[in-house]
């Protein structure tokens, strides 16, 4: 049974930082891509980040190019988002997936 769990969220000032994890079970991790997703209030979710099997390639939506770092610890089967300078506009609801799995969420509030 596949498992994705987020954590790390919370409430920042604008211009802080905050660092995702989520730990997957139930899966040959280090063979698949995993992305991070986010859904804003009255948004649809969008694709945040994305990192392959070995980590040897990241890509970024435009809004968050340059302030968001993707990264993976195979060993680990963890994956991470850096989050740096974040934006109120940043203020979501952040998943982590894997193909058609998601786990259930993090809240991120960003303060103005």
């Amino acid at each position: 049974q596949v498992q994705l769990v987020e954590s790390g969220g919370g409430l920042v000032q604008f211009g802080g930082s905050l660092r995702l994890s989520c730990a997957a079970s139930g899966l040959t991790f280090s063979s698949y891509s995993m992305r991070w997703y986010r859904q804003a209030p009255g948004k649809e979710r969008e694709l945040v980040a994305t990192i392959t099997s070995a980590g040897g390639s990241t890509n970024y939506a435009d809004s968050v190019k340059g302030r968001f770092t993707i990264s993976r610890d195979n060993a680990k089967k963890m994956v991470y988002l850096q989050m740096n300078s974040l934006k109120p506009e940043d203020t979501a609801v952040y998943y982590c997936n894997c193909f058609n799995f998601w786990g259930k969420g993090t809240l991120v509030t960003v303060s103005s």
